[in-house]
């Protein structure tokens, strides 16, 4: 019988990406079972309340294994972002960069793209992504200020689902030494 330790590198990458995608579902499960139940207004707001709690958690555990420390600005943040569960699963993409502030964007999502797929409308996720690229940015480094540039329910072109603005908040102006 083989267990985890037994797989090679390709197959380590092989499991990465079945965590992701079954970490997804299950999340897709609680949401949709709580949907059922009280509504989508409910079930955006547990998943909201999760997004907040699981987020900084998220981001503190990759700068860990990163060997970062809190406090190391962008540079940390755009490792970490390629570090994040979904990486894997989804298409990211850092389009711009520079000392003080960096453009992310979500060129496929995996839960997106399925809904596409079978003629659904984008699934409102700006509330959640508010609070989940925020809290991840701040986890990394409390200077930065994330700003969403868009993300359903807004309009967006066809290469992107989402982006993020992330800027670093001089420590003068923050308070932050």
């Amino acid at each position: 019988m083989r267990t985890i330790n037994d797989l090679d590198r390709q197959g380590c990458l092989d499991l990465l990406s079945v965590y992701a995608k079954n970490w997804l579902a299950h999340d897709g499960c609680w949401f949709q079972g709580i949907e059922t139940k009280l509504g989508m207004a409910a079930a955006k707001e547990f998943n909201d309340a999760a997004w907040a709690r699981f987020t900084g958690i998220e981001a503190t555990r990759i700068l860990e294994f990163l060997g970062r420390k809190q406090g190391e600005g962008l540079d940390a943040l755009a490792e970490a972002l390629g570090f994040r569960l979904y990486a894997s699963i989804n298409r990211q993409e850092i389009v711009e960069r520079s000392e003080r502030r960096m453009v992310f964007r979500m060129s496929e999502c995996r839960v997106q793209v399925a809904r596409k797929r079978k003629g659904l409308p984008d699934y409102p996720c700006k509330s959640a992504g508010i609070i989940e690229y925020t809290g991840f940015a701040s986890a990394v480094d409390p200077r930065i200020r994330t700003r969403c540039i868009g993300c359903p329910p807004d309009a967006h072109p066809e290469d992107w689902w989402c982006a993020w603005e992330f800027t670093l908040e001089d420590a003068r102006a923050s308070g932050v030494r």
